[in-house]
Parts: C-alpha cells; sequence; structure tokens
C-alpha cells in the first residue's frame, strides 16, 4: 500500500510535466513527415481497408452483427485495439525509449508508460471521432449507449497503464521479457475476437477463457456501445472478470516497482 501512495503520489506531484511529456510523444512521432498527424488517420484507416477487403470481399464473410455492415462491425472493435496494441508493445519498450529521463534526471519512472499512455489516447479520441462519422455516414446516429464509451476508454486506459508499468520494468531489466511480448502480440490479436465474434464461439470454457481476457472485454465493450447496444452493468460477470484481471495487473505493477525501480537507473 505504501509503494502504491508513492506511485499515486508522484503522479500528482509531476501532473504537469506528465501532460507536457504526453504533447512531446506525440509531436515526436508524428513529425519529420510531410503529413505530420494526418498519419493517425491514414495508418489505422489502411489497416482497416485491408482487414475489410480480406473479411468482406475474399472471404466474404457475412454482414456484422444486428444487421449492421461488417465493415462497421471490424472498425468498432479494431479501433481500441489499436490503442491496446500500441501500449502492449510501447508500454513495453517505456524505460528504454526514455531511458535519459531515469538515468540523466531525477525522473519518477512510474509516470513514464502513463505519459505514454496518455498521448496514445489522444490519437485514440481523435479516431473514435472519425468512427462516430463512419456510422454517421452509413445512417446509423449517436444514441444514449454511447455515454458508456467514456467508461470502457478508463478501464482500457488505466489496465494498459499498469501494463506498462510491470512490462517496462522487466522489459529493462530482461530482452528476453522484451521479445516474449514481441512475439505474444499477434497471437493475442487473433485470439481476442477482434476479427471474429465470440458470442458465437459453442464451446463453453473457451467463452469463460476470454471472459477474463483483457481485450476481448475492451473490444467487446466497444462493440457493445457501437453495434449490440448493450449497457456494461447487463453484462456483470464480464465487468467483474476484468475488474478481478485489473485488481491483478495493478498488484503485480506495483509489486513489480517496490522490487525492481531502484535497479533501474544502474540497469539502463
Amino acid at each position: 500500500m505504501k509503494t502504491l501512495v508513492s506511485i499515486i503520489k508522484d503522479h500528482f506531484i509531476w501532473r504537469h510535466q506528465i501532460l507536457k511529456l504526453a504533447k512531446s510523444d506525440i509531436i515526436k512521432t508524428y513529425s519529420g513527415s510531410a503529413l505530420g498527424w494526418a498519419w493517425a488517420i491514414i495508418k489505422p484507416t489502411i489497416l482497416v481497408l485491408i482487414f475489410w477487403f480480406v473479411f468482406s470481399i475474399g472471404l466474404r464473410v457475412a454482414a456484422g452483427a444486428d444487421g449492421h455492415p461488417y465493415i462497421l462491425w471490424l472498425i468498432s472493435g479494431l479501433v481500441p485495439w489499436l490503442y491496446m496494441d500500441e501500449m502492449i508493445t510501447g508500454g513495453t519498450t517505456a524505460f528504454l525509449t526514455y531511458s535519459y529521463l531515469i538515468t540523466k534526471m531525477k525522473f519518477p519512472i512510474a509516470t513514464i508508460p502513463t505519459f505514454i499512455g496518455i498521448a496514445k489516447l489522444i490519437v485514440h479520441c481523435a479516431l473514435m471521432v472519425v468512427v462516430i462519422l463512419i456510422f454517421v455516414l452509413h445512417g446509423y446516429y449517436p444514441d444514449v449507449y454511447l455515454l458508456q464509451l467514456p467508461i470502457y476508454t478508463i478501464l482500457m486506459v488505466i489496465f494498459y497503464a499498469n501494463w506498462g508499468l510491470f512490462a517496462a520494468l522487466f522489459s529493462a531489466i530482461s530482452k528476453d521479457f522484451l521479445n516474449l511480448v514481441f512475439s505474444f502480440t499477434t497471437a493475442i490479436f487473433w485470439m481476442s475476437g477482434i476479427l471474429f465474434d465470440v458470442r458465437g464461439i459453442q464451446r463453453p470454457w473457451v467463452k469463460t477463457l476470454l471472459m477474463f481476457n483483457p481485450p476481448t472485454f475492451i473490444a467487446e465493450g466497444y462493440r457493445n456501445v457501437f453495434i449490440y447496444k448493450v449497457w456494461i452493468w447487463e453484462q456483470p460477470y464480464h465487468l467483474l472478470a476484468f475488474l478481478f484481471m485489473l485488481c491483478v495487473m495493478s498488484t503485480i505493477a506495483v509489486w513489480s516497482y517496490k522490487k525492481l525501480h531502484k535497479e533501474i537507473p544502474d540497469v539502463l
């Protein structure tokens, strides 16, 4: 508990610097190119179009759930995955990327994954505006279910901020852990229901397992907002499973920070 309080205190004291570094991270990511920030929209758009072509044209997948076009079903789950993917990899390399903050100045390392997450969140919010516009162009206008979108977003940000802290600590100490994460990221994508409807799975044990998979919960949550029209409290077991995984991830992150944070400057 003392370690957790210390982490929260660091976030409060350094809150202005965290926001400035988040802005700096975005500028650094998209500077140096003619299109600049447009790449934040162009890259995911290309990815969505590729998957849409493969599954709708090549494999001739039927329409999405509840009569929605497949492209709408696809983007409502794929866009949150883009944030999760960025945080799985970007969070893991956080200390390696910003090693100068750790080795050359007295900066609270627990806040590094946080400002990276905020930077990715700004891009994510811009993409969500595009998603809403695409739905409107297809004749599906925002409704009351959109009010729960911030809830899923906040849960996603909190979970992957904790993941980033845990993974950044271990990847700074072991390159094997870094390579392991990179190796499993693609597998997580294909097994999390981003491209297929998990509600159609017939085996109960697989459904139960996916309930405890955070990417599945988040992707399905976004689809609850845009496609299924389901309130978050209408699936209490899914929510409890995610909150359980969030508590586990937070506990592991805080424990890892307590044990390893003093060694990180020497390792880097």
